[in-house]
């Protein structure tokens, strides 16, 4: 297929967390928001002359001081980022949003507070409560939460305008986005996508860790130009895998399971589109705050849910991506020493498999991730056997 004009600026705004999009947004007085998670709700950070920048460690190399305070045995994630953010990498935010999605995490923002890795004299960390389940009195409280400690903390630091006309002036804004991302995403049910995956994971990265306002102008081109692209005549691939598990903030990822041979047609993980690029619609009749926050906790996917309900959501999820988007099979991972995923990952890639009837491969893999010869030999093998499956069945591999 023929490359996508800007793939090779995206690719390079993904580099580092002050990418030239950021830079240029704060030369323009606009205020740097870092958070970590999707129980942080994105759209709140953007309110005003705020933007939302996703937390990653790209190029890391060695994490050797991050496991000094923070042992071995604890998520390579939340160690790449103390090992950034020490190596002086977020010096650029003007605020960090935390959420209590896990212990591991947690330490990130308290070393980040500690080792006062952010010296700027207005800069805060704040950090927000999250529910293990949804009711009427949790969502009350997670709103509260959203008020008290995330759109007052902003207000009281930089005088932010976090009225409610603010917030759903960001709305509009964010579901500009979420549009173009979902309309894109949607073109991989194709027998033949005229996207790889790796193309579309770069999509939904830079609109994560880029001002709204700046990358649209670049999604509108590209999904002009995905329109009228034409796929290769002779597809690129041998079976189509969908993805399911924890963080992957590292496109290589994508593409080391591309160059085995699958196609990723689908992407439920953190740091993906699903949840993450739903539009958000809001009524009349109540807060914006309110109905954010509630989509929110009804759309999250994360391990850390254990009620029966969302339980229930994850598996029922994950099968009907799979169905949706013609998946072979699925990829279940986890990043090493991920508590929730863990579980997760052991307990579902075994029912997908026997009650769903779906090929699962399961991995544990560390951040850097797209230089494994391990994880490379495992996703050939898989592939091999899902070309095995459909010859089983008479069809064509």
């Amino acid at each position: 297929m023929k490359d996508l004009k800007h793939l090779i600026y995206f690719e390079d705004l993904l580099e580092n967390a002050d990418n030239d999009l950021v830079k240029q947004a704060q030369a323009e007085g606009g205020l740097a928001i870092g958070y970590t998670c999707y129980h942080i709700p994105e759209v709140l950070l953007n309110v005003d002359n705020c933007f939302s920048v996703r937390l990653r460690a790209p190029r890391t190399g060695s994490i050797d001081i991050a496991t000094y305070y923070m042992s071995n045995y604890t998520c390579e994630f939340a160690r790449a980022l103390v090992e950034r953010g020490i190596e002086g990498g977020y010096n650029f935010l003007d605020g960090l949003a935390g959420v209590d999605a896990c212990s591991m995490m947690n330490r990130f923002y308290e070393h980040f507070e500690i080792l006062k890795m952010n010296e700027k004299p207005s800069f805060f960390v704040t950090h927000t409560d999250m529910p293990y389940k949804i009711e009427d009195y949790t969502v009350r409280s997670y709103i509260k939460q959203m008020q008290i400690r995330l759109l007052d903390v902003m207000h009281e630091h930089y005088g932010v305008d976090v009225s409610d006309a603010s917030i759903r002036k960001a709305v509009a804004e964010h579901n500009e986005v979420c549009s173009i991302i979902s309309e894109i995403g949607e073109m991989r049910k194709a027998d033949n996508p005229v996207i790889t995956g790796y193309e579309f994971h770069i999509l939904n990265l830079v609109s994560y860790t880029c001002p709204k306002r700046l990358i649209l102008p670049y999604l509108r081109e590209t999904l002009e130009e995905l329109r009228t692209r034409e796929p290769d005549e002779k597809p690129a691939f041998r079976a189509r895998v969908a993805i399911v598990g924890s963080e992957i903030d590292d496109p290589g990822f994508t593409k080391l399971i591309e160059e085995c041979g699958a196609r990723v047609v689908s992407d439920r993980h953190c740091f993906g589109s699903t949840p993450g690029r739903e539009v958000i619609e809001l009524t009349d009749d109540e807060p914006a705050l309110d109905q954010i926050c509630r989509r929110y906790m009804e759309l999250s996917e994360c391990a850390r849910y254990i009620s029966d309900e969302k339980v229930a959501q994850r598996r029922e999820t994950a099968d009907r991506l799979a169905k949706e988007f013609r998946a072979d099979g699925i990829i279940y991972e986890q990043m090493k020493f991920c508590d929730f995923w863990g579980f997760e990952r052991a307990l579902v890639s075994y029912i997908m498999s026997t009650e769903k009837g779906w090929p699962v491969l399961s991995i544990d893999r560390p951040y850097n991730a797209k230089s494994s010869g391990q994880l490379r030999t495992r996703f050939q093998a898989f592939v091999e056997s899902l070309e095995i499956k459909k010859i089983q069945k008479g069809g064509k591999a």
